[in-house]
């Protein structure tokens, strides 16, 4: 599992990929919590274009990020779902509390960032 993450303006974009199981969805909540608390972040995105597979692990992963988001008064969105991960999304329920957004520049657009260059 890759990540990679930058700040635009007051929204953390995470670009994940690979397997976001239960190993890798610990290292992701290490690595993820530590830029956002260090942020003035107070919006998450999380780009799954690249996520090959997402289980229970993963679910957990996104709605402990999202509590993180909202304890700021900030959202969370996932964007550049494939399929699979899309049908995860609205099963599991996250559909009820997470945005969905088409590309990055629509979550930006979402959550009042500007465009990614």
């Amino acid at each position: 599992m890759g990540i990679e993450m930058k700040v635009d303006e007051r929204i953390l974009i995470a670009t994940l990929g690979g397997e976001l199981d239960h190993v890798q969805a610990e290292r992701l909540r290490g690595q993820i919590d530590a830029a956002y608390d260090k942020s003035p972040c107070k919006h998450i995105i999380f780009d799954m274009g690249a996520v090959t597979f997402m289980d229970s692990s993963g679910i957990g992963m996104v709605i402990g990020r999202y509590k993180n988001a909202e304890k700021r008064g900030g959202q969370l969105a996932l964007v550049n779902m494939t399929d699979s991960i899309r049908r995860l999304y609205e099963v599991s329920g996250l559909s009820k509390i997470v945005l969905r957004a088409q590309t990055l520049d629509g979550a930006l657009s979402l959550l009042g960032g500007s465009r990614i260059e």
